[in-house]
């Protein structure tokens, strides 16, 4: 049966065991100790921006898969030498390098599917 990932994220555990769970508000609603227990798995989650995102956000513990499905994006990737930053237009993909804290500019509406694990994911202000 056919998901739609704006809708429906999928855990992938670790056991190769794959989970469909409510998306987008409904996820980030649940209990904290809930979304905790999804963290050591990978999360595959799609999301629609037409604004700039209002946060950093950083994963200790893994790389994050970014994948640019339409529209046009530049990812802010705050590496040791400086912020380095990544135009996608259209499509196309980064690897967000796990403990690199990163945003995204926005410069036409995007579907975005992501693709992380989020135990220990840390967001601070832009």
């Amino acid at each position: 049966m056919p998901l739609n990932p704006q809708h429906t994220y999928v855990h992938l555990a670790e056991d190769g065991a794959a989970t469909q769970l409510p998306g987008g508000e409904a996820f980030w609603r649940m209990p904290e100790a809930d979304i905790e227990r999804y963290g050591s798995g990978w999360l595959v989650s799609e999301f629609e921006f037409d604004t700039d995102w209002p946060t950093w956000e950083m994963h200790p513990n893994a790389d994050e898969f970014v994948y640019l499905l339409s529209g046009s994006v530049e990812l802010h990737l705050e590496q040791p030498d400086g912020v380095h930053k990544v135009s996608l237009n259209g499509s196309g993909t980064v690897v967000v390098p796990r403990g690199i804290w990163h945003t995204a500019k926005i410069n036409a509406p995007s579907r975005m599917l992501h693709v992380t694990r989020g135990a220990g994911t840390e967001v601070r202000p832009v």
